[in-house]
């Protein structure tokens, strides 16, 4: 058990890396983040729709079920456009670092999503998030904007784990993956029609950009999707989320070797994103502590 709890720990890291470059691929396609979200969803529906095809998966769930998947994909359409909107009008780096504080939304939500206690260190962990936030919010003025539709879409990217928390748990990750990316796709669609720009113009794009999108699509979008739904059957929403801030470090990291001076901030930006990784790694400690004591019989 503990050997797999470390493998999917590892590959939620690996995972982790990818959505790093995820925020890279965003600020290289061209066009806006409404479109550019339907575009992935609509390929990572298709692709994981040929593997459960292949893999002969039965897409039956209850009606119940359904209309959990349907605000699931509703969520994480609406998580996603925020997200790279938030590219689009500030930095990466600014947007991954902000994405940061779903670990503190995640800690005061799960404990009345699963109906268990709060542990004292998970509001801790959460907090010091926020202090590093804070650090950040204070030397990089000019980017407000952006940083509150950042925390929009990481409230959002909360309540999007949660909800897969418990799904994962009784279905496969790919049918949970079809089911969600095709009614977000849907759900944008819908946007589109409203805007007035569901037109030929959504799919003539740079050839730039369909290689960029394709790889959104195909490796960032349904291979990590489905990879990371899967790894929450192991580790909770919670330890999922803290580890997660660790794209803000990947992705900044990205950024300043792709994008140059574009992408470095002051001296005080770097110091926040240290107390988060300090978290990430205090709560991982704390966690195998916890999970080795469990196992130690009682004289």
């Amino acid at each position: 058990m503990q050997k797999d709890r470390i493998h999917n720990l590892l590959h939620l890291h690996f995972i982790v890396f990818i959505w790093g470059f995820t925020a890279i691929l965003g600020k290289l396609i061209t066009i806006d983040s409404l479109p550019l979200v339907w575009i992935r969803m609509g390929l990572a529906t298709l692709f994981i729709a040929i593997y459960i095809l292949l893999a002969k998966f039965s897409l039956k769930v209850s009606r119940k079920t359904f209309y959990c998947l349907v605000g699931g994909g509703i969520v994480v359409a609406l998580h996603w456009v925020t997200f790279f909107l938030a590219i689009k009008v500030s930095t990466v780096s600014v947007a991954l670092a902000m994405m940061s504080t779903g670990a503190f939304f995640t800690a005061l939500m799960e404990p009345f999503w699963y109906k268990r206690k709060i542990i004292g260190y998970e509001i801790v962990f959460g907090l010091m998030v926020v202090a590093g936030l804070y650090l950040i919010f204070k030397v990089e003025t000019e980017y407000i904007y952006g940083m509150v539709i950042a925390l929009i879409s990481a409230f959002l990217a909360a309540i999007f784990s949660l909800i897969n928390g418990k799904l994962v748990q009784n279905h496969k990750p790919s049918v949970i993956s079809f089911y969600e990316l095709g009614v977000g796709m849907v759900f944008l669609s819908v946007l589109l029609l409203m805007k007035g720009d569901f037109n030929m113009s959504l799919i003539t794009l740079p050839q730039t950009d369909w290689v960029y999108l394709i790889i959104l699509a195909l490796i960032c979008t349904a291979y990590a999707f489905i990879a990371s739904v899967k790894i929450m059957r192991v580790l909770t929403p919670y330890t999922v989320m803290l580890t997660t801030n660790l794209e803000p470090v990947y992705g900044i990291l990205l950024a300043w070797l792709i994008f140059g001076s574009e992408e470095k901030m002051k001296p005080m930006f770097y110091v926040g994103a240290l107390i988060i990784l300090s978290t990430v790694i205090a709560n991982g400690i704390l966690k195998q502590r916890a999970n080795i004591k469990k196992r130690v019989p009682k004289i």
